[in-house]
C-alpha cells in the first residue's frame, strides 16, 4: 500500500478537492455549513483560489500516491483586531483511511501552518454537537470547548448544535501530545 503524504494544496489540486469536498458535503450534510449545492454551484476558479499560495487560506491535503484521501483548511482574519486568529475548516477524511491517523496528520499540518505566521495566536473551530470522534481528535490536538452554538445549522427540518472550540497556538505542538 503506498504511504499517505501531507502536503499543501496547489491549484493543480483544486479539481480533486472540489470532488472530494461535493462528496463530504453530500455524505455528512450535518457536519458542514455549506450545502452540496451552494459548492457544486461554485466555478473552479473559486476551488483553485482557496488553495493558491498567495490566499488568505491554506489548504493541507493526504495524498496517497496522487489520490486526495483527505483535507483541512486553515483561514486567517484579515482585520487589524482579529489578525491573531484562525479558523480551521472544511477538515474530511475518506473511510477508506479513517483510523490510520490521516486526521490527526492533517490537523497537526494546519497547526504547525498557523503557528508559522507572525502574531498568530490562536485556531478556533466547530464540529457537530454528537460528533464524538472528531470532537475526540481536536482535544487530542489541543483544543478545548468555549461554547455551543445552539441551532447553528439546518439540514432539512433538523437543526444541529455545533461545539466551539479554540487551540492556543503557545501552548506544545501537536506533535509534542499523544494521538
Amino acid at each position: 500500500m503506498t504511504a499517505i503524504r501531507i502536503a499543501r494544496l496547489r491549484p493543480e489540486h483544486a479539481a480533486a478537492y472540489r470532488a472530494l469536498m461535493l462528496q463530504a458535503y453530500a455524505d455528512h450534510p450535518e457536519a458542514f455549513s455549506s450545502s452540496p449545492a451552494e459548492r457544486q454551484a461554485l466555478p473552479l476558479s473559486w476551488w483553485q483560489a482557496r488553495v493558491a499560495e498567495d490566499g488568505p487560506d491554506a489548504v493541507f491535503g493526504a495524498l496517497r500516491g496522487t489520490a486526495l484521501v483527505g483535507v483541512a483548511g486553515v483561514s486567517f482574519e484579515l482585520r487589524e483586531k482579529t489578525r491573531h486568529k484562525a479558523t480551521l475548516f472544511g477538515m474530511s477524511v475518506g473511510v477508506d483511511v479513517a483510523g490510520q491517523g490521516v486526521g490527526w496528520r492533517l490537523v497537526e499540518a494546519v497547526l504547525d501552518h498557523a503557528r508559522a505566521q507572525p502574531g498568530a495566536r490562536l485556531v478556533q473551530l466547530t464540529v457537530t454537537e454528537g460528533n464524538a470522534a472528531a470532537e475526540a481528535l481536536y482535544r487530542r490536538c489541543g483544543f478545548v470547548p468555549f461554547g455551543v452554538e445552539p441551532l447553528a445549522t439546518r439540514v432539512g427540518d433538523v437543526f444541529f448544535n455545533k461545539v466551539h472550540l479554540w487551540c492556543d497556538l503557545r501552548k506544545a505542538a501537536a506533535a509534542d501530545l499523544v494521538p
